[in-house]
């Protein structure tokens, strides 16, 4: 019986290659030459090895190319220089290890680019990024970031002067161990900047996972709009979830153990639900106040308005709920259906104007500032370090 031919069409939309890989290469200048002369569907391989990076590895106008290292975490690229992209697409860098200097950036003349299992260790100076997004459609997926003890950011989500970089997808990496000693400018993921606020970004940040991300108060920074983070997790950290600028944000089904803070929002028309926040040393969910009423691209704080606050798990924190106190209070919030335990004072802030509490439970301390027919004080019954409830819970 003869075997059926697959089509080199076919098999470069399954995103397989339609020939065997080459023979992997052994240095950097052999690297370069088959990056130039790949085509459609090829993988280029490197060696395991370290490789000192003079010169930028450059990938330019290249299309539905994978280059990788030969066993992932085999091939280290140290020095001065990494991968530089080019008005590429489709291109997928994986499995290196990278030790260098240069910031890996992906520029908005470049989209659909992936970066895959690799490993983040840079030796980059003060105030440098190590990695940097401003193309649209990039995937961040399986990688490792850590080690970082100077100002700067894990990975920053940028874009052109016109607008956001647009779809990133980061997912399934590890941030571990960012300490920088400073109060601001060490986030493990910076999505956006102040004076991008008012863009959309339509980003999406899930199933990642980020342990003693001290660099900044914030580990996952949302400074742009439409974004959506669900499912991470963030152990023994100071770094919170804080949408800082922008609007109409989903952050859903994450979970935060132990750590200085919860989630932190401002902005408007915001969703912030079903998330877990255990045994945090602060706040477990601090509703912002604003400097501004509405913000466009300065620094300050934007007035939360209309943010939906729902089915959350709050315990073990020093106040579960809490406020600001600055000039504009936040206006038109819905704070429902959440279960608040803890020891001290639940909820803490008089400046809810407008608010509607409704269906939350109360457990095991003063309920506080929360109007009295907005709970119900009842053992909620929820154990463990994911609060899980039990069989017989009210919830």
């Amino acid at each position: 019986m003869k075997r059926a031919l697959i089509p080199v069409t076919v098999l470069l939309l399954l995103g397989m290659s339609p020939v065997a890989d080459a023979a992997p290469v052994t240095s950097l200048s052999a690297l370069q030459s088959a990056i130039d002369k790949a085509r459609p569907g090829d993988r280029v391989v490197l060696a395991a090895g370290r490789y000192d990076a003079k010169q930028p590895i450059r990938i330019t106008r290249k299309s539905g190319v994978t280059i990788a290292a030969a066993s992932v975490g085999g091939a280290e690229i140290y020095g001065a220089n990494g991968f530089t992209f080019d008005s590429s697409e489709r291109v997928t860098v994986e499995g290196f290890r990278f030790t260098h200097t240069a910031t890996v950036s992906v520029p908005s003349s470049s989209h659909h680019i992936r970066l895959s299992r690799n490993v983040f260790q840079l030796r980059s100076p003060e105030d440098k990024h190590w990695v940097n997004v401003d193309g649209d459609d990039v995937e961040v997926d399986r990688n490792t970031f850590t080690g970082k003890s100077t100002k700067g950011v894990y990975l920053s989500i940028f874009g052109p002067s016109s607008g956001m970089a647009q779809r990133t997808r980061v997912r399934l990496n590890y941030f571990h161990n960012h300490s920088f000693a400073g109060s601001n400018g060490g986030e493990s993921i910076r999505l956006g900047v102040s004076s991008k606020q008012r863009f959309s970004a339509r980003a999406v940040v899930e199933n990642n996972l980020f342990e003693k991300a001290n660099g900044d108060p914030e580990a996952i920074s949302v400074k742009s709009s439409d974004n959506l983070v669900r499912n991470n997790t963030i152990r023994d950290s100071k770094g919170q979830i804080v949408l800082r600028h922008g609007n109409r944000t989903r952050v859903e089904g994450n979970i935060m153990l132990g750590g200085a803070s919860g989630i932190r929002f401002y902005g408007n028309d915001h969703v912030i639900v079903n998330n877990v926040v255990n045994g945090s040393s602060g706040n477990g969910i601090t509703v912002g106040s604003g400097t501004v009423i509405d913000d466009t691209s300065s620094t300050g704080n934007d007035r939360p308005d209309r943010v939906l606050v729902a089915f959350n798990t709050v315990s073990g924190t020093a106040t579960a709920i809490a406020g600001e106190n600055k000039t504009y209070g936040p206006d038109s919030c819905v704070i429902s259906n959440n279960v608040l335990t803890g020891s001290g004072q639940l909820v803490r802030q008089t400046q809810f104007s407008k608010f509607r509490w409704e269906g939350n439970v109360l457990w095991g301390a003063t309920a506080g500032n929360i109007p009295s027919g907005g709970y119900r004080q009842v053992d909620p019954k929820v154990s463990g370090e994911l609060r899980r409830p039990a069989a017989d819970s009210p919830c």
